[in-house]
């Protein structure tokens, strides 16, 4: 087993813990509330067991990736903190003089140990589990909702990405000591991408050997940003930056490069789903894998709480027919009868027909569109064209040499009809006011965990990335609401 592997440093500054991490400290009670045990079983194939030197105890890298994504520090940087803060010690049973990883072994983690995992749908489940037995979880609603990230290789070339980096860099360091301009590696000229990395490694070497300055704070977080993604994420920069990534819409004019993830979450404000998309996808689509993930997951679900997008036919007849509550309120188009050019045609109640703003009256109607494929049928009026020809208002209304002249409606299925009602409800309404939890959620995730950015290109690193912060945010609403 893999746990037979690692090596107890016994200490004699142990007792240093109880003195300086308190109580109360966040990741002191976040390792008496998590058995990390788990992860020795869902790594254990990732492993070769009789074979080769030991391997880094793997929950101690699993808490260092925990770690980054609560504090929000690049590999370098997390790895330095955890030398001297004793409470990041603690977190990752060490002994207070035990040395630390090199950064490089997180990469490797990443790539290696953690590649061809559900990850993201296993770290949920264990927080709503452990919900769940704290007694924590009660709510049987979810509120769903939909958040982006933009991806780390925006729509820049790999190489003007390496540019504006190794530009901050030298920025930062010509404040400290312009001097050393002149010393410098010279600056790629060239559009070849394999010179601009040779570039950045030369660039990167130059201020960590030569020029004095590489622990300056000012220069030393520029630097590191260089550094993960020259070594990071090389792959990924020879196949073009971030081949997964899509554009998405958050509204009619604005949109984005990344990613969506889809979030499913209890009225407690404890995430029991999620999906991670390319930023193209439909939000109402991800509606029935959300509800499914959350049940498997231990949540009982009996009602969801989501915006308009979620109020599509075919998620109003699956929320029915698994006696689920949906709380969505239907399209504008559809509760107004998807009618166009309103003021143009009215209905004539008495003849059960509509009229054209220069009075002339539909002769027949007929009903159009095919039944049970999740699309609404539309009644159809039918005008007398030879009359049409004849009226002053015909143009923009009538095609010159069109033998028909029709005007359509939308009509509402039984299952809209019944959401209509529905929504009118007291319950409806009460149920509705509980989304704008969900926009704190991502709020949190995007502003105290990076979630803004993606850290890495392609859609596996966008999940392992989700799966992390979620974990995160699940364990630090779980201690608060137990406080």
């Amino acid at each position: 087993m893999i746990q037979q592997q690692q090596t107890l440093v016994l200490s004699p500054y142990t007792a240093l813990y109880d003195i300086i991490v308190p109580k109360d400290n966040m990741l002191r009670q976040i390792n008496e509330l998590v058995d990390f045990t788990f992860i020795y079983e869902e790594l254990e194939s990732k492993y070769c067991l009789d074979n080769g030197r030991n391997a880094i105890d793997p929950i101690r890298m699993f808490k260092y990736l925990l770690l980054k994504t609560i504090f929000e520090l690049s590999d370098i940087d997390i790895v330095e903190r955890s030398r001297y803060d004793l409470s990041l010690k603690y977190f990752l049973d060490m002994a207070p003089e035990e040395s630390v990883i090199d950064p490089s072994s997180l990469t490797k983690f990443r790539k290696l140990r953690l590649k061809d995992m559900s990850l993201l749908d296993m770290l949920i489940g264990k927080t709503v589990v452990l919900a769940v037995e704290k007694n924590i979880l009660k709510s049987t609603s979810i509120i769903v909702d939909a958040t982006h990230t933009k991806a780390r290789y925006h729509q820049k070339t790999p190489q003007e990405i390496l540019q504006d980096r190794g530009r901050k860099l030298r920025k930062a360091i010509y404040a400290m000591d312009e001097s050393v301009k002149d010393k410098m590696p010279t600056k790629n000229t060239n559009d070849v991408l394999e010179d601009e990395i040779e570039y950045c490694q030369k660039l990167i070497s130059f201020v960590e050997t030569e020029s004095g300055i590489a622990q300056v704070p000012k220069v030393l977080g520029p630097l590191n940003l260089l550094k993960e993604a020259v070594e990071d994420d090389v792959e990924q920069l020879r196949i073009a930056g971030d081949q997964d990534a899509r554009v998405g819409h958050k509204s009619a004019d604005s949109a984005f490069f990344g990613y969506k993830t889809h979030l499913a979450m209890s009225e407690e404000r404890i995430i029991t789903a999620a999906i991670v998309t390319t930023g193209e996808k439909n939000d109402g689509k991800q509606l029935q894998s959300l509800i499914e993930k959350s049940k498997a997951a231990g949540m009982e679900v009996k009602t969801v709480i989501g915006d308009t997008a979620y109020s599509e036919k075919d998620n109003i007849g699956y929320a029915k027919a698994n006696g689920i509550e949906l709380v969505a309120k239907l399209n504008p188009q559809i509760t107004q009868g998807g009618r166009k050019k309103e003021e143009e045609f009215q209905f004539n109640k008495d003849a059960g027909m509509y009229v054209c703003k220069s009075g002339h009256m539909a002769i027949r109607k007929a009903r159009t569109g095919k039944k049970g494929i999740g699309k609404n049928q539309k009644e159809t009026y039918y005008f007398d064209a030879e009359v049409c020809k004849r009226y002053p208002f015909k143009e923009g209304c009538y095609t010159e040499g069109a033998k028909s002249k029709t005007y359509s409606v939308s009509m509402k299925s039984g299952e809209h009809t019944e959401q209509m009602a529905f929504q009118e409800s007291k319950y409806f309404k009460a149920k509705a006011n509980e989304r704008y939890k969900i926009e704190a959620k991502n709020s949190e995730l995007k502003h105290r965990h990076g979630y803004d950015v993606a850290t890495s290109s392609g859609l596996v690193g966008m999940e392992l990335q989700g799966a992390m912060a979620i974990f995160a945010v699940n364990l630090k609403r779980i201690l608060k609401l137990m406080d």
